[in-house]
């Protein structure tokens, strides 16, 4: 599964690391604009991640009805030709339980790789495995709207681990702190370009992403 986020684009790129075939990047569209299950906001980025990886994308839409999106999930998956799931859940036993059960129910292996990983050892890994990580979304004390659009480097990450150390919030973003979409990868064939408007709203903030463009490599 892949909702453009850091964490997704992380376990399926662990995946094809193992020698695995990738098959489909699996992604839940929540038409609502609420999900207790799934990533809302930028997952429409992941058509384009696909693009770069030579995978194919399968949308899933869900109103994200509790209890219920987890049914269009596995209704979506049932159509597909799998004989496991990998997701990027990290702590949420939430998501998990219901991922395995559903897993079980289907006949699948739920693959779980960066579960209860170190945030920091999570989060420096990414950016030293050439991962292009934007910030999408800021909410918490200590990021302001200048971390919107930022795609993390070493000095930002020193930056982030400082002020995530000062203020007390989850270095990795787990928590809420703020949403990401990955536009560069180690098992990409190009990288995305980002075109769109900062949304402020005093103590929190998000990009609307208007546009986006691919750029593939020479």
């Amino acid at each position: 599964m892949s909702s453009g986020g850091k964490d997704s684009a992380s376990a399926w790129w662990w995946a094809l690391c193992q020698g695995w075939e990738v098959e489909y990047l699996v992604t839940m569209c929540v038409t609502s604009g609420d999900s207790m299950m799934f990533q809302v906001p930028g997952t429409e980025i992941v058509e384009h991640q696909a693009r770069l990886a030579g995978i194919q994308w399968v949308p899933i839409k869900t109103n994200g009805e509790h209890e219920v999106e987890i049914s269009h999930l596995e209704d979506g998956l049932k159509r597909l030709d799998i004989d496991a799931l990998i997701t990027g859940a990290l702590r949420s036993d939430y998501q998990k339980s219901r991922i395995e059960r559903m897993c079980q129910r289907l006949g699948i292996i739920s693959y779980n790789p960066l579960w209860h990983q170190s945030p920091l050892d999570h989060i420096t890994g990414l950016v030293a495995n050439g991962f292009g990580v934007m910030i999408t979304s800021v909410a918490c004390e200590g990021l302001d709207q200048s971390w919107l659009g930022k795609i993390l480097d070493n000095q930002s990450l020193d930056e982030l681990i400082k002020l995530s150390n000062h203020h007390r919030f989850n270095v990795d973003g787990e928590g809420g702190e703020y949403e990401t979409i990955v536009v560069s990868g180690p098992h990409f064939t190009g990288s995305l370009v980002i075109d769109g408007q900062i949304n402020w709203y005093g103590r929190r903030g998000e990009l609307s992403i208007d546009s986006v463009s691919v750029s593939l490599d020479c």
